[in-house]
């Protein structure tokens, strides 16, 4: 069974947010459960400075992980962006990121949290994700 058989997006007529699957159903299959990934160059340095570069590192980190594990972006059934001092702003920086790594036909289902802080006070965001893998 493909990903695409085995993930099936689940979106009530009634609830529509543009660009967000509102639930991912899994069929079969192992999950991945992905860290919180931060925007850290290989070499231990933070990206940036600005949240678009922060953000592409990320997305990097990450594809990094899924790929250790046999899988990619189109795996990804839900993902979870912490924006440190999140501003309205924001949003178009955030999604033109994210769509250029996410399978756009079929995104997963998705949270953006704005939070006071994160663990350094360089990073500005933080990413975990579920991915569903054969």
């Amino acid at each position: 069974m493909s990903t695409t058989q085995r993930m099936q997006a689940v979106n009530p007529v009634e609830i529509n947010i543009p660009n967000i699957s509102q639930a991912m159903l899994v069929k079969g299959g192992d999950l991945l459960f992905l860290s919180g990934h931060l925007p850290l160059r290989s070499d231990g340095t933070i990206a940036g400075p600005t949240l678009e570069d922060q953000l592409e590192q990320v997305f990097l980190n990450l594809k990094t992980t899924l790929g250790a594990a046999g899988a990619g972006f189109s795996n990804v059934a839900r993902i979870t962006i912490y924006v440190r001092n999140l501003d309205a702003a924001d949003l178009p920086i955030i999604r033109a990121v994210r769509d250029r790594h996410i399978d756009v036909t079929r995104p997963p289902a998705s949270a953006l949290i704005g939070v006071a802080e994160l663990y350094d006070p360089n990073v500005r965001v933080e990413i975990d994700a579920i991915a569903a893998v054969s």
